[in-house]
């Protein structure tokens, strides 16, 4: 299985990507974590939903065929690491990609949340979309980890 992080944004902070390398080459081949960059939308005035929808079609084609989707949202349900490391095991179970979805700077699109079969709130905080990406790779890699009795994490 493989697990496809469609995140919107481009030319992240070299802590974005040195924090999120560093736990996705911790994770084995048969959980690989890949970043595909989605070109945010062209914002200006009163163009947020166009924006949205933009990205939201981006995403969309991104989605590698037959890869079940998960979408990131505010208003989705909220997982304690034990409760992700189960939602894992079933992933890798099953044996189908992963396609997790992160919105732009106005969250994702109708369309996107629409197709995606569950729906996944990180926090009732917000976090900046750069890190977000460093907290999913280390929730992943803290979940495969449980799931195989790796001692990073420590219940």
């Amino acid at each position: 299985m493989r697990i496809h992080l469609l995140s919107v944004g481009r030319r992240m902070p070299p802590w974005v990507q040195a924090g999120f390398e560093d736990y996705v080459r911790r994770l084995p081949p048969e959980c690989a974590l890949r970043l595909v960059e989605i070109e945010p939308g062209q914002r200006g005035r009163g163009s947020a939903e166009r924006a949205r929808r933009e990205e939201g079609e981006r995403l969309l084609k991104a989605v590698p065929k037959r890869a079940a989707v998960i979408a990131l949202d505010e208003r989705g349900e909220t997982w304690s690491t034990a409760q992700l490391a189960g939602e894992l095991r079933g992933w890798l179970a099953g044996g189908r990609d992963l396609a997790l979805l992160v919105g732009g700077a106005d969250g994702l699109d109708g369309d996107c949340l629409a197709q995606a079969e569950r729906r996944w709130s990180l926090s009732p905080l917000t976090f900046p979309h750069p890190l977000v990406r460093v907290i999913l790779a280390e929730q992943i890699y803290r979940a495969w980890s449980l799931v195989n009795g790796h001692p990073y994490h420590r219940a």
